[in-house]
């Protein structure tokens, strides 16, 4: 490879290190696992065009990528999602006053803007019927936090710099206590239980997450899990979380077998009455 001096008025719009554990495999074959809506022949057309970087060099589509690569795309534009365009979108406030707000997330309503959602997000909804949120690391307004897209649920959303700062910071000293309710597939024999295991992105499904034992590979997570009702084919459970990975309740719940209901990333769509549960 040749080596080329990065352009420092590039932006960088994607980054992604190899885990531990993958097999080489062509670049343009991996981002595509990895990556939501795009094409291989784009992913091959950035190559051409230098875009794509491996340990800051740039690499062709043929490159075969190896544990620990860092992956970065390069570009000459700033990334789609660090621009927040105000939408009247309509929001469920449970409660307001003058340092934040808590607001009932509904399902399907993604939170922050990123690749395949520029648009229609809480935080563009944020935009427009508040002014002057404070910005959090990332330059989204208000969030201290986020849930999946499929996911419903209370947020807190910070009005003022004191209050983000303060929030964030229970966050992050675990503070503050976070409950989940869930339907999962099968009979949990169990009426309360831990799970513990490293989570990092499946090596073969870049798109989910996965436990592993191998302390080296991902992140530690924590959940404690608690049953509400059984119905038999299903169990209604309350998840308390110690960490807060990525897709944390849903690939723990799929590591001891019993995948979420009705998730279709993991399977949990496919599973039905009278069937082998996972």
């Amino acid at each position: 490879m040749e080596f080329r001096e990065i352009d420092e008025d590039l932006f960088e719009h994607f980054r992604f290190e190899v885990p531990k554990g993958q097999q080489l495999l062509r670049i343009d074959k991996f981002l595509m696992q990895i990556m939501a809506n795009v094409t291989r022949n784009k992913i091959q057309t950035a190559a051409d065009n230098g875009d794509i970087y491996v340990n800051d060099i740039p690499v062709k589509s043929n490159y075969r990528v190896k544990p620990g690569d860092v992956i970065r795309i390069l570009l000459a534009h700033p990334p789609f999602e660090n621009r927040v365009d105000p939408e009247n979108i309509p929001l469920d406030i449970v409660y307001e006053d003058d340092a934040l707000l808590i607001i009932n997330k509904p399902p399907g309503l993604v939170v922050h803007p990123g690749h395949g959602n520029y648009t229609g997000t809480l935080v563009n909804a944020l935009a427009y019927h508040f002014e002057n949120l404070p910005m959090n690391s990332s330059n989204r307004p208000g969030l201290v936090h986020r849930i999946d897209k499929d996911t419903s649920g209370l947020m807190v959303i910070a009005k003022t710099e004191e209050s983000l700062t303060h929030l964030a910071r229970q966050f992050e000293y675990k503070t503050s206590e976070r409950e989940y309710v869930a339907l999962v597939w099968g009979n949990v024999k169990e009426d309360s239980g831990t799970i513990e295991g490293n989570i990092a992105r499946h090596v073969k499904d870049r798109m989910q997450m996965a436990v592993f034992t191998d302390p080296e590979i991902g992140k530690p997570a924590v959940t404690h899990y608690k049953v509400l009702e059984r119905f038999g084919y299903v169990t209604l459970v309350s998840c308390k979380l110690e960490t807060g990975r990525t897709h944390q309740i849903r690939v723990h719940m799929k590591y001891i077998g019993h995948t979420l209901f009705n998730d279709e990333r993991y399977g949990g769509h496919e599973i039905l009455k009278g069937t082998t549960f996972t």
